[in-house]
């Protein structure tokens, strides 16, 4: 299972299959998923000095095939955008992931796909769990680490991290079930979301996300606060 993958699943309600967040900052979260995990995998890094691309500019260092398609989709996607800032490449690789990954949820029997419509007229996608197993087990995880204030491996890391930028922690993972308050868990996610598990190039990436979040949230106010009353 992906990264992002795992983080979907903790995204989409159990029993309504809709989202913690909006569409918008979940496919900018599912891109900085496959950027932590072609980090992970020392396929991508940030550029040092003298490299062929601009310091701190996106870099790949192993172009050849992931054994997924979807990770290698990603890969092709950063390869394309080679020497831009990451936070642009998190944005590219985010572009039509959330489908795909549903899909295979889906096909692996993990999600179910219903389809509806809305007023009778506008068609509508759901995505409610159908086995549980794997989730329970990422939410084991998460529980520990946040209970613990530490990041047990980087994916639980990774994964809280990218929840935290999303500021749906609390929303995700029950602070009565780990023993903490909603601050003390927010405080938790945070500390590990900026501890010192991550290497260089899987910090850079979950920093670029968010940064784009920060930036979609912006326009976002911008365009709802430009109405004329």
């Amino acid at each position: 299972m992906l990264i992002a993958e795992d983080l979907l699943l903790l995204l989409t309600d159990d029993d309504s299959g809709k989202l913690a967040a909006s569409t918008t900052l979940v496919d900018i979260a599912l891109g900085g998923a496959l950027l932590v995990e072609l980090a992970l995998t020392e396929r991508v890094d940030v550029a040092g000095p003298d490299e062929r691309v601009p310091q701190g500019r996106l870099v790949v260092r192993d172009a050849g095939p992931t054994g997924d398609e979807v990770l290698d989709e990603a890969l092709t996607r950063a390869a394309s955008k080679e020497g831009k800032k990451p936070q642009g490449v998190v944005t590219a690789l985010g572009k039509g992931a959330r489908g795909r990954l549903y899909e295979r949820l889906a096909a692996s029997g993990i999600l179910r796909a219903e389809e509806g419509r809305v007023l009778g007229l506008f068609p509508t996608h759901h995505w409610p769990t159908q086995d549980a197993g794997h989730e329970a087990a990422v939410r084991a995880a998460l529980d520990t680490a946040l209970k613990n204030r530490a990041a047990t491996d980087p994916r639980t890391g990774a994964l809280i991290a990218l929840l935290s930028a999303l500021n749906v922690v609390h929303e995700v993972v029950d602070p009565g079930a780990v023993g903490l308050s909603k601050r003390e868990l927010n405080a938790s996610a945070s500390r590990i979301a900026e501890g010192d598990w991550a290497a260089s190039a899987v910090r850079s990436a979950i920093d670029s996300m968010m940064a784009a979040i920060i930036a979609a949230s912006a326009s976002a106010v911008v365009v709802t606060g430009s109405g004329v009353s």
